[in-house]
């Protein structure tokens, strides 16, 4: 990182965009320990619970490109972020007053909406701003899954004490903590400080849909997407196989501590090797994470394997965003991002239908057939680089 100069004040754009990104999963994690319950509290069934999770991925998956291409067209990206964040924060106030199925799933859809959409706009901002300064993006978006971790053992314990009515306050009230933590954003698009021109590449999204770029994309979404099945079903497992409940929050939190962990050394390990290579050893340590988690492994071998989160998800996603911003400009970085998210969700879709029932059906064997998914990604990773190189030497360094 550069040497702060005088004329910069203390509160850097670096600094604001990290307060963002710990606000910004906070709703999600209250969500996570709790939400499922609440669904079920209103008198909802496992069918309405599914779908009103699932209607939420399918409608950003439809809209995911055109907020990019909305963003990357205005001024800044900063003007999307904050106005997704106003309508995040200000739609689940109406939870309070929907007590059935179909004003649930209305609400809740319109809520997570613009929260969904945003996801890319700032990941790609923030990417295209720390390389003109000079400076990191994974130590910035190391600090969301900090945050989520924090609320996760905030949300758990209140909730202990006070009982699932304050479930929805919290849920509310982080929604709109992260909505007045936006208006600190500062401007994406250049500025003081900066020390780099903008990186060249494709300034439409058609100028480089070819095989060398689509294929990692694809590929480490099949990779994620076994990670968003497994999860769902991890916890459950693990109880099957003997686990008591206060093992298995710890080994849940092992991941999310070294998923963050690799992205705060992620700037001195892409300067090293290339994006796709990066991207290549997610995939492959994928396979072996699930092959052993097959194998219904003890908590000495499960502590290991969890850590290796780091690599499986971290590693891969921090790769394919420097990947995406190698190859496009700032005119497309929104709209390339948001198709990378909308490859994620419409794997995940693929995935949870295609294993949802095995896990019934196989138990933790389901794990195999989520390595061989992951193989198959790994494999078009792999094709990818034999097709093209690098852009540029210090480009690849760079991620």
């Amino acid at each position: 990182m550069p040497a702060k100069s005088a004329s910069e004040p203390f509160i850097t754009p670096e600094l604001r965009a990290t307060a963002f990104y710990f606000s910004i999963y906070m709703a999600g994690a209250a969500f996570n320990v709790y939400g499922g319950i609440w669904f079920a509290d209103k008198g909802l069934s496992s069918e309405q619970i599914g779908i009103i999770n699932a209607v939420p991925v399918l409608v950003t998956l439809l809209l995911n490109i055109v907020v990019g291409r909305v963003a990357d067209k205005a001024s800044d990206w900063r003007q999307v972020i904050v106005f997704g964040c106003g309508l995040g924060a200000l739609i689940p106030i109406a939870l309070f007053y929907v007590h059935d199925f179909w004003g649930i799933l209305i609400i809740w859809t319109l809520a997570l909406l613009p929260i969904n959409v945003i996801g890319p706009v700032v990941d790609a901002a923030t990417m295209r701003m720390t390389r003109r300064r000079g400076t990191q993006y994974g130590p910035i978006r190391a600090w969301g899954t900090v945050g989520y971790m924090v609320t996760l053992f905030a949300v758990g314990w209140v909730i202990s004490q006070f009982g699932g009515g304050i479930f929805l306050p919290m849920f509310v009230g982080l929604s709109i903590l992260r909505g007045l933590v936006a208006f600190g954003l500062p401007r994406f698009r250049g500025g003081d400080g900066e020390l780099k021109p903008p990186v060249t590449g494709a300034t439409h999204l058609g100028a480089v849909m070819k095989p060398f770029f689509l294929l990692p994309l694809v590929g480490f979404s099949m990779v994620y997407a076994t990670h968003i099945v497994l999860n769902a079903f991890q916890a459950l497992l693990w109880m099957e196989q003997g686990l008591s409940a206060d093992l298995i929050a710890p080994l849940l939190a092992l991941a999310a501590f070294a998923e963050a962990a690799i992205m705060f050394a992620f700037g001195r390990i892409a300067r090293r090797f290339s994006a796709r290579s990066l991207i290549l050893l997610s995939a492959a340590t994928a396979v072996f994470r699930w092959i052993c988690m097959g194998f219904q492994p003890g908590l000495e071998f499960l502590i290991p394997l969890q850590l290796l989160h780091a690599f499986t998800f971290a590693l891969g996603f921090m790769g394919c965003v420097n990947f995406i911003a190698n190859w496009t400009s700032d005119e497309i970085a929104a709209e390339a991002q948001g198709f990378f998210q909308m490859l994620q969700q419409a794997m995940s879709v693929v995935a949870l239908v295609a294993f949802g029932w095995l896990t019934g059906l196989m138990g933790a064997q389901a794990y195999f057939v989520a390595a061989a998914f992951a193989f198959v990604g790994a494999v078009l990773i792999w094709l990818s680089i034999t097709m093209q190189g690098p852009k540029r030497p210090a480009e690849a360094r760079l991620g």
